[in-house]
């Protein structure tokens, strides 16, 4: 079975060396040998094997019927939605790893596949190497899922395990995430939550079968969480992580990307440094979690090779995947309901009161002037109102 493989960045250049290490074994599972035909970069790679299948234009490939699967890893919408849009309209399955791609043009591409009998899989567009797109589609088909809520962004969760074991500020563990490679010269995408909104849209398309639009969603980073956020966790044994969350309620579903208060018995709580994990709520299967590496070379590329191995193994075959392009409108982010973590400045006490009732009030070690306390449960619009009449408010943080 003929590839060819579309970046050799990063997950590019990990899915040839899956495909190399591990030889044997896929061709057991593939039940055929997939042999790298061409590898699609801008740049040439003197002294890797790989420059002898390197072509810097798309054409061959998408013109040679011995191809039969592109693997697209390059990221970005476009030129990428073009490739693919074309592999697949050629008769070629594509893999991909571009949440990006998939959280924009998942469902249009789809529809491309199953009319021309080919496969889309992105397995490796939403949390690295931790098999979640699969079981949403075949294997947890008997549930209505109610929620899914996720740490899907490793970057965040790595700065945020660190301010919280060492008490570090924001700036100082962004630049030690940068030098370590976890976090980009440029981590707005990351920091400001957008990694974890499109994943979240994409897992929430699936289990609703219908276009969830990544725009709709409210999203928060972590860049206005402090090292006196996590003094407050501290005192009341909770962890702070950035979650995106899809639940059922009332009839309508919300979702939204925050920084949360996560208790010390909640299954994310003990998920650190730069793993992923999304639990996963079914009516009849009650709560599951998948864990693991959410990002990273080899992992990520071994859900794309994975992809590739089912792509040959269902040649001929559409996989079924249920994601109309119907676009699914969200419940009112101003209707979401949660209890909500409030620092507020000291004299403010029978304000507080006033507004939100007989409230645990929560000192933390070392943190002077203020104090903190957890309201209720109650909607954002209620909460905002109450808060737009709060003297000395300082930040609130949701509770999950």
């Amino acid at each position: 079975m003929n590839i060819a493989v579309l970046g050799y960045g990063t997950v590019g250049s990990g899915v040839v060396e899956v495909l190399t290490t591990n030889r044997e074994t896929i061709t057991k599972r593939a039940g055929e040998s997939i042999d790298v035909k061409y590898v699609l970069d801008l740049r040439d790679f003197p002294g890797d094997p790989i420059q002898e299948k390197i072509v810097h234009d798309y054409q061959p490939i998408l013109n040679d019927p011995d191809v039969k699967i592109v693997v697209e890893v390059m990221g970005g919408v476009e030129p990428a939605y073009t490739f693919v849009k074309k592999a697949l309209q050629a008769g070629k399955s594509v893999a991909t790893s571009n949440k990006e791609l998939v959280a924009k043009r998942g469902a249009e591409l789809l529809a491309i596949a199953n009319e021309k009998n080919v496969n889309f899989l992105f397995e490796a567009s939403v949390g690295g190497g931790i098999p979640i797109i699969r079981p949403l589609n075949q294997s947890l088909t008997a549930d209505e899922i109610d929620e899914i809520t996720g740490i899907l962004n490793g970057t965040t969760n790595y700065m945020l395990t660190k301010m919280d074991t060492e008490g570090a500020d924001y700036d100082a563990v962004l630049k030690e995430a940068q030098n370590k490679g976890y976090a980009e010269r440029h981590p707005e995408a990351d920091v400001e939550g957008y990694d974890a909104c499109r994943k979240i849209a994409i897992l929430t398309s699936l289990a609703c079968g219908k276009q969830v639009d990544y725009e709709d969603i409210h999203t928060e980073g972590i860049t206005h969480i402090t090292e006196t956020d996590f003094k407050y966790a501290k005192a009341m044994h909770m962890g702070i992580k950035l979650l995106g969350t899809s639940r059922r309620e009332e009839g309508g579903l919300f979702a939204l990307v925050a920084p949360m208060m996560v208790a010390e018995d909640h299954p994310l709580y003990s998920v650190n440094d730069v793993f992923n994990a999304i639990l996963v709520k079914g009516n009849a299967l009650g709560d599951v979690m998948f864990y693991g590496k959410g990002a990273g070379k080899l992992p990520t590329a071994s859900a794309v090779v994975s992809d590739v191995v089912d792509a040959v193994k269902h040649m001929g075959t559409h996989i079924m995947t249920i994601w109309q392009p119907q676009k699914l409108k969200l419940s009112d982010y101003e209707c979401y309901q949660s209890r909500f973590f409030v620092r507020v400045k000291n004299g403010t006490e029978d304000q507080v009161k006033d507004l939100f009732g007989d409230v645990d009030i929560c000192h933390a070690e070392g943190v002077k002037d203020e104090y903190g306390f957890v309201t209720e449960p109650m909607t954002v619009k209620t909460f905002e109102e109450k808060k737009s009449q709060l003297d000395g408010f300082i930040a609130r943080i949701f509770m999950n």
